[in-house]
C-alpha cells in the first residue's frame, strides 16, 4: 500500500513539506520553498491555501509512488467520487508512459476510492470558496511557448509575474526569464532523491506539468493572485501506444482533457475565482512556431531552448540555455521552425548542423513522422500529421530526409477549443 501521510506549510519560512510512505515502508519527504516577495498573503485565505496544498500533495505523490507502484493507496482525508476519479486519471493516464516502460497495466496503478464520510476527516473538500485575489502568475521555462505567451501578454498590456520551479537551493534558473518587466519568482523543489535511491524501486516519467501547475497555484494564493497561466498549445492529445484501454501518452498532463479536468477540480474544490489554463490552447504547435518567429525571434532566437537533455535534467546548470542537436526535442523544434526560417538562420541555433541529414536522428525523425512503424518519441512533440505538414512546408534551402514522408492535409491555422477565460487573453 502507498500511504499519503501528511503535509504542512510554515507561514514564517514559506516552506511546505509533503510526506508519503512507500510499499517498502520508506518515508519520503518532499520540501518546497515558495517565494515570499511581498506580504500579500491574507490569513483569510488559509482554507483556500490548505485546499491547494492538498491538491499538490496528491499530485506530487506520483514522484514517490512510482518507486513501488500498487493499486492500493491510503488517504487520511475524505474524498468524493469526482475527486477519486480525478486522482485516478492523474495516477493512471498521467503515469501511462511509466507503465509502458515498466510492463504495467492500468490494474497495477493506483485506484483511489471515494470515502464519502466513511473515514476520518481533516476537512472534507465539498464546497468551493470565494476568493478575491487578482493578478497573473505565468510559468516560464525559457522555451518557445512560455516566451511567446510572455511577449503576447506584454504586447497586450497585461501585467504578469514570471514563475519558475528550480531544483537547486541556489535558485538557478534560465537567465532569459529575466527579460520581463517584473522580476521572476523562483521556488525551490527538493525531491527526496536520497530516499528514492534507497528504495531501489522503479523509475519513470511523471505528470510534471500537473506538478508545476499545482505548485504555481499555491504561489498564486500566497501572492493573492487569481490566475495561473501556462503555455500549452494544441498538444498532448496523440497517444504513442496503448496498453489495453490505457492510452500511453508522455504529454497527458499537457492535454486538453487534463487542462479541463484541472480547471474543474480547482473550481469545485478550491475556488471558482481561481483560474489555471493556457491562452495558447487554441493554436497548433506549428502555428505557435510561426507566431514565435514573428513576435519573439529577434529578441530570443539566440537565447531560448526547448531541449530537455541540454538544460532541464536534475541538477543541471541552466542559466544559459543551449541545444544538444541530437534528441527528439531538437529534431521536433527543427521541424516546427523549418517552414518559417531560412536553413542557415535556424542551423545557427543548432551549432551549424543540418539536422535532416544527421544519421543519429534518422530513426527519431521516423518516429516523429510516423514512418516504418517507429514509435513516436516519449517527449513533448507535435502530432505526426502536424510535423508532416511542417516538413512539407519547409523552406527550399533545407536538405531532404533520407526517406519519403507522406503528404499531410493538416491545417495549422485552424483554431481549437480553449477555456473561455483564456481564449482571448492574447
Amino acid at each position: 500500500m502507498f500511504k499519503f501521510l501528511d503535509y504542512n506549510f510554515n507561514p514564517d519560512t514559506y516552506r511546505a513539506f509533503f510526506r508519503y510512505q512507500g510499499a517498502d515502508e520508506i518515508i519520503f519527504t518532499e520540501k518546497i520553498t515558495f517565494s515570499k516577495s511581498s506580504d500579500e498573503f491574507s490569513q483569510n485565505n488559509l482554507e483556500i491555501l490548505d485546499r491547494a496544498l492538498f491538491l499538490a500533495w496528491i499530485i506530487i505523490g506520483t514522484s514517490y509512488y512510482k518507486a513501488h507502484p500498487t493499486a492500493k493507496v491510503q488517504l487520511s482525508t475524505e474524498i468524493d467520487s469526482w475527486q477519486s476519479n480525478f486522482f485516478n486519471h492523474v495516477y493512471q493516464e498521467g503515469l501511462s508512459q511509466f507503465a509502458f516502460e515498466n510492463n504495467l497495466s492500468r490494474e497495477d496503478l493506483a485506484h483511489f476510492q471515494a470515502t464519502d464520510g466513511k473515514g476520518p476527516t481533516i476537512e472534507a473538500l465539498t464546497l468551493s470558496l470565494p476568493y478575491d485575489g487578482e493578478g497573473n502568475l505565468v510559468l516560464q521555462s525559457g522555451g518557445k511557448d512560455s516566451l511567446l505567451v510572455g511577449k503576447l501578454l506584454e504586447n497586450a498590456g497585461i501585467e504578469f509575474t514570471p514563475w519558475y520551479a528550480a531544483n537547486s537551493p541556489a535558485k538557478v534558473y534560465p537567465a532569459i526569464i529575466d527579460s520581463w518587466k517584473t522580476p521572476p519568482e523562483i521556488i525551490v523543489r527538493e525531491i527526496d532523491l536520497e530516499k528514492l535511491r534507497k528504495s531501489d524501486g522503479l523509475n519513470g516519467h511523471v505528470p510534471v506539468t500537473y506538478i508545476n501547475e499545482s505548485l504555481a497555484l499555491i504561489q498564486a494564493i500566497l501572492d493573492h493572485k487569481n490566475t495561473v497561466i501556462v503555455s500549452i498549445a494544441q498538444e498532448g492529445n496523440e497517444a504513442h501506444a496503448r496498453i489495453d484501454d490505457l492510452a500511453v501518452n508522455h504529454q497527458w498532463s499537457k492535454s486538453w482533457q487534463a487542462e479541463q479536468l484541472l480547471a474543474e477540480y480547482v473550481a469545485k474544490y478550491i475556488s471558482p475565482d481561481l483560474h489555471v489554463g493556457s491562452p495558447l490552447r487554441k493554436y497548433s504547435e506549428l502555428r505557435v512556431a510561426e507566431l514565435f518567429v514573428k513576435n519573439c525571434w529577434q529578441d530570443f532566437g539566440a537565447k531560448f531552448s526547448s531541449c530537455n537533455r541540454a538544460n532541464y535534467q536534475q541538477g543541471q546548470q541552466n542559466q544559459e540555455l543551449s541545444w544538444c542537436a541530437d534528441c527528439a526535442k531538437c529534431a521536433n523544434s527543427y521541424l516546427l521552425f523549418c517552414p518559417f526560417l531560412p536553413a542557415e538562420q535556424l542551423q545557427t541555433v543548432f551549432g551549424g548542423e543540418e539536422l535532416f541529414t544527421k544519421p543519429s536522428l534518422t530513426d527519431i525523425y521516423k518516429g516523429l513522422l510516423g514512418i516504418d512503424n517507429f514509435i513516436k518519441p516519449f517527449e513533448c512533440v507535435g502530432t505526426i500529421e502536424e510535423l508532416r505538414k511542417a516538413y512539407e512546408l519547409r523552406a527550399e534551402d533545407y536538405a531532404n530526409l533520407p526517406f519519403e514522408v507522406p503528404a499531410s492535409d493538416f491545417d495549422y491555422l485552424a483554431e481549437y477549443p480553449a477555456q473561455n477565460f483564456f481564449a482571448n487573453m492574447c
